[in-house]
């Protein structure tokens, strides 16, 4: 085996021919764009960013291959197999062409938190979406808007001669202003110098290793890796200087406040809450940082800390990790403690700016990417206006402009919130805040019924496939979801709506009050959903049409409920299921 070095151009020169492609055994790609982020800003910075590993390819390619997602077609023949790194060049390739349909990235410098009087390139995902034939937000397209922000598209930055278009990008973004296009036009050129020196190693396998062989080196590259944790090593560092055991003190937090590990990695909350109370991100690099002494003997207060934080999240009604839209505001919750009065008014005061802080978190997606630094700048925002420093309109997270709650379109097109997309979990965690009544035994949702709980589709899964001949993605919506007993789930089945709130009304003593009363805990309206008997439409086709239509007024109904009670919760009142109006 081989190690040589490849600058970036060169990968992407590549990659463009077809003569680097994948054997089709690699999985398909599988980073978030937090971890495509990271990796172009070890790029801007020219700090290593792993090693490639492939196999060189001779007359015949072993394995049948693919091209790189979003590669053109070929128009040479395979001269390299990738066996590790795959995922790196994907992000590399995509990011920097532009290829994410759904995501534009973004570069700012900007002062550096950790070096004063220093400046470090950030990276920025910007979500996009499609709507009546444009694609939103506009201004992610327009220079004079991009530049406004203090950004520059990545684009520009990709390896290759755009030198003209660049141009055009430059003196549209600042109006025609000579200077300014050519100060602009140095800045994009300084950073594309960094990117064309980058270096991205690779350890080569020679033409003549058995196919066998190259399947082995394959596996243990891909299972076999366990570096050390973070965690790992502040264990031994802890140890080493002042004789305590971070594990000991994990294991009695953990006894002592058993809901922890329901929310995620006890280890990993004390370190990113530990990094936040010494003002420092919470990062890889904080960790190694950090003030073991202080640590040790602040050990109390952070438990208390993250004792505080998960009665907070639990009080808004996220009983687990499956339900959290995103982890990143534990830490911070943690680490406010300190700063939150005990009592009053002040409690009050301050428990209304952190349910803002929250709902603003999990709903706006300002922790899509770049969650470390956002998380420490909304960490220190908040600190100043519970001290009494700031007011609380200066806290980052609440940029109505930059960090707007999402409006009904957007709640519309959110996944399903099994997964980890945040916007959905959030659409699922409003109706958790309102109660999320059983619709047939009236259950509240608690973290003791939770294994009991499944994801429903309010419009059945089959109903929406076979009559309204739905593609998947479709279906599966987060307004589309209610989180019912298992019981309840397999009696309702493949029912249309109208059949099973029938029989919900028919079997409730109470009546349909009630079973609008149900349904309103989980911000979902009754009529929209009391729609007619399909059975009856004996025409396949008008029969799609108007299950697809009933379906897209139900979602859109629900989407401004949900609205409402984001806008709510995003202001800091206290919204309960019982405020909607079914």
């Amino acid at each position: 085996m081989e190690a040589r070095n490849r600058g970036l151009p060169e990968w992407f020169a590549r990659i463009q021919t077809g003569q680097v492609r994948l054997p089709r055994f690699q999985r398909f790609e599988a980073w978030g764009h937090d971890k495509v982020a990271g990796l172009i800003e070890s790029v801007l910075r020219g700090l290593p960013a792993g090693a490639t590993l492939i196999l060189e390819i001779g007359d015949q390619e072993p394995f049948k291959s693919r091209t790189m997602r979003r590669a053109p077609e070929p128009t040479e023949r395979a001269a390299e197999h990738v066996l590790d790194g795959q995922q790196r060049l994907t992000a590399l390739w995509s990011a920097f062409n532009g290829l994410y349909e759904e995501r534009t990235y973004f570069v700012r410098t900007e002062p550096d938190e950790d070096h004063p009087g220093t400046t470090i390139e950030r990276v920025y995902g910007q979500s996009r979406w499609l709507r009546g034939g444009k694609r939103y937000p506009l201004w992610a397209d327009d220079p004079a808007a991009v530049h406004a922000r203090g950004f520059l598209p990545l684009e520009l930055l990709r390896p290759g001669d755009c030198a003209r278009e660049n141009q055009a990008w430059c003196s549209e973004a600042v109006a025609g202003d000579f200077e300014a296009i050519f100060n602009l036009f140095q800045h994009v050129n300084a950073l594309r110098e960094k990117v064309a020196a980058f270096n991205l190693p690779f350890l080569s396998l020679p033409v003549a290793t058995p196919r066998d062989v190259a399947l082995d080196v394959f596996v243990k590259m891909n299972t076999n890796a366990a570096p050390l944790t973070p965690f790992d090593i502040v264990v031994a560092l802890v140890e080493e200087e002042t004789g305590r055991s971070l594990h000991d003190l994990v294991a009695e937090m953990e006894s002592a406040e058993t809901r922890v590990r329901a929310y995620g990695t006890p280890h990993d909350l004390v370190l990113r809450t530990a990094a936040l109370r010494e003002d420092r991100s919470a990062t890889q690099a904080s960790f190694g940082r950090l003030n073991l002494t202080r640590l040790v003997d602040e050990w109390q207060a952070v438990v208390e800390g993250i004792r505080f934080a998960i009665s907070f999240v639990e009080s808004e009604g996220i009983l687990d990790a499956a339900r959290l839209p995103t982890s990143t505001v534990l830490p911070v919750l943690a680490a406010m403690h300190d700063f939150v009065p005990g009592a009053l008014d002040g409690r009050g005061n301050a428990m209304t700016l952190l349910r803002k802080y929250v709902w603003r978190a999990f709903a706006s997606g300002r922790y899509e990417n770049q969650a470390a630094t956002r998380q420490l700048q909304d960490f220190r925002g908040l600190r100043a206006a519970l001290t009494g420093v700031e007011p609380s309109t200066l806290v980052p997270v609440f940029d109505e402009e930059e960090f707007p709650v999402p409006g009904v379109d957007q709640l519309l097109r959110a996944g399903w919130p099994k997964g980890r997309d945040i916007l959905a979990r959030t659409i699922l965690a409003v109706a958790l805040r309102g109660g999320a009544l059983d619709l047939a035994d009236g259950q509240h949702v608690s973290r003791d019924h939770l294994r009991s709980r499944e994801y429903h589709h309010l419009f059945p899964a089959a109903l929406l496939r076979d009559d309204g001949r739905l593609p998947r993605a479709d279906r599966n919506r987060a307004l589309n979801c209610a989180l019912i007993t298992w019981n309840t789930n397999r009696n309702i089945s493949a029912k249309e709506p109208l059949r099973y709130l029938r029989d919900r009304v028919e079997r409730s003593t109470l009546g349909e009050a009630e079973i609008r009363a149900r349904l309103a805990t989980h911000a979902v309206p009754f009529d929209p959903l009391n729609v007619g008997d399909y059975s009856s439409i004996q025409d396949a086709e008008a029969r799609a049409r108007q299950v697809s239509s009933d379906y897209a007024g139900f979602l859109r109904a629900r989407a401004v409920l949900v609205e409402g009670a984001l806008r709510r919760l995003c202001n800091g009142e206290n919204w309960t299921g019982a405020a909607v109006e079914a």
